[in-house]
């Protein structure tokens, strides 16, 4: 096979078109090819003429023929990459290996696992998704929050309520990102997330895809154990590790409130960013951990039309997507700002987990249709930002700034337009745009919830920011308060194993410090299954 990088055709082509270009590059006499797209992604750097951009891979031809004739630094020959589970170990296991957290880390891991013949147990303390949207849908209608099913808790993770990006900055030769991918179009992704260059799959669409993917799971051996929290960690002294200690049961609780022991040799930590009484309790037990590094911020709103004007020009088709935009800055004071989880056509949404403590986050559908785009634009912190240096400082952190966050509306998402904020003074009405949210909100001034140096970043990436994006620093942009949750503030320490310092006991994915979206989880959820699986044989 032959691949073709940055083949450039204008904006409204036909696929007609498109296999000509590929005939005339390749010099090709006749039209007996077949060809696949790997890569696509937009043009816009010659407003107002847009293209598409493509690598692709051809077959059916004489490669070495092709490759004489063609001089192109852009044509090579192609060899793809499959990924491949690794051969078993030989070390045998008492029980089964027990998964804690059904997000994307913990999913792929137990899915790995399933594939490579073990018949692992997820422990998941919030719901199965469909019953996790009827409880997420009530909060943001009614207020009345599920600590234990949320945007936060529950089958999917965070990520299930969400824009449902799928790309990522992981460099990984051995295809794990592409299994991942592959691995979502085999349960009802669409195939167009295989080859966008910035695939999402959004919230309604993902929630699917998670469903079936539990199935699967179940008819070939897995279980799950959904509605049950691990309490608790109970640890030997090993004999046969070098390590001091190693896992022997979980503490779990079910639904009903009754407490059991769930004995195992493996229990992978997939336990994600929000799970604090666990972080707590592993911190308790001895588990090495630290202090991690995260930012803050506001979700900011914007209306989609004038980003689209911004990245494709005033006269754009609009057959095109709605564009996504990414900024950044760093500042004398060490301070860096930038846009993360960027939502284009998206929501606002009540991401909250705990009571007394509200958080925001930002959603999109599939089809990327809300009026508004939203992004989180945060200001990093450090431990000096939280007065304690200790593994537990950055969680206590994050929860004063939700506790403040909510006694502003007593639970409903504080917003207020970024002019006021610059000026110190509450908000009393939107100005040519209205918000975009699920859950109920209400004007306040964010002034004081942020340090002032923090809140001074803030303001000038903003106004950076409109140097970049004409009018991203407009007077009416809508700012909700806070985005404290953008990744983990805790990382739990592993070795080249993928252990901690308690034998059998795996840390993996965004919870544990070791991602940062739905696809770097899921293929840390994958690397840490393998390391499990060149050890262990299953039973």
């Amino acid at each position: 096979m032959i691949r073709i990088n940055q083949i450039k055709i204008g904006i409204s082509h036909t696929e007609i078109e498109l296999r000509n270009k590929i005939k005339k590059t390749l010099k090709l006499n006749n039209d007996n090819f077949t060809y696949r797209i790997i890569k696509k992604s937009i043009d816009a750097r010659k407003k107002p003429e847009l293209f598409y951009v493509y690598s692709i891979v051809v077959d059916g031809i004489d490669d070495n023929k092709v490759l004489a004739k063609a001089q192109n630094a852009n044509i090579s020959l192609y060899k793809e990459k499959r990924y491949i589970i690794p051969e078993k170990g030989d070390m045998p296991v008492k029980n089964r290996p027990v998964v804690i957290g059904a997000g994307p880390a913990g999913l792929f891991c137990a899915y790995v696992l399933c594939e490579a013949g073990f018949s692992p147990i997820v422990v998941e303390r919030g719901k199965a998704v469909e019953d996790r949207k009827k409880d997420v849908e009530r909060f943001w209608e009614t207020g009345i929050l599920d600590p234990s099913s949320n945007v936060q808790f529950g089958e999917g993770g965070a990520g299930t309520f969400s824009d449902g990006k799928l790309n990522t900055a992981v460099k990984d030769p051995s295809g794990r990102n592409n299994y991942v991918l592959e691995t979502f179009v085999k349960f009802g992704a669409r195939d167009e997330i295989l080859y966008d260059n910035k695939p999402h799959i959004g919230t309604d669409v993902l929630s699917k895809v998670i469903a079936n993917m539990r199935s699967f799971l179940i008819e070939k051996g897995t279980t799950f154990m959904f509605e049950t929290c691990v309490l608790d960690f109970e640890f030997e002294i090993s004999k046969a590790s070098e390590k001091e200690r190693k896992i022997t049961a979980l503490v779990c609780r079910d639904k009903d409130n009754h407490e059991f022991k769930l004995e195992t040799d493996i229990a992978v930590l997939a336990i994600g960013h929000s799970s604090r009484d666990t972080f707590v309790t592993l911190n308790d037990k001895g588990v090495n951990m630290e202090v991690k590094n995260f930012a803050v911020g506001f979700r900011v709103e914007h209306p989609q039309e004038m980003i689209n004007m911004a990245m494709y020009g005033e006269d754009y088709p609009h057959i095109l997507p709605a564009s996504p935009y990414k900024v950044t800055s760093n500042f004398p004071n060490g301070r860096g700002v930038y846009s993360f989880c960027m939502c284009p056509g998206g929501y606002v949404v009540n991401s909250s987990s705990e009571e007394g403590r509200t958080v925001v986050n930002g959603m999109s559908y599939s089809g990327r249709n809300g009026n508004n785009a939203n992004s989180a634009i945060i200001v990093s912190v450090s431990p000096t930002d939280f007065g304690a240096n200790d593994a537990l400082a950055g969680m206590r952190y994050q929860q004063l700034l939700e506790e403040k966050n909510y006694k502003l509306c007593n639970g409903k998402i504080p917003q207020q337009l970024f002019g006021d904020f610059c000026d110190d003074r509450e908000t009393i009405q939107f100005g040519d745009f209205d918000s975009t949210t699920k859950g109920s909100t209400e004007f306040a001034n964010l002034r004081g919830l942020m340090s002032r140096d923090m809140e001074e970043s803030f303001i000038a990436g903003m106004k950076h920011f409109g140097h970049i994006v004409p009018d991203f620093d407009r007077f009416d942009a809508i700012l909700s308060g806070m985005e404290t949750r953008t990744s983990s503030p805790i990382r739990i320490n592993r070795d080249e194993l993928f252990e901690c310092n308690v034998s059998g006991v795996y840390p993996c994915g965004e919870g544990a410090g070791y991602a940062g979206g739905i696809t770097s989880a899921a293929m840390d959820g994958i690397k840490v299954a393998e390391a499990i699986i060149k050890r262990y044989k299953p039973n």
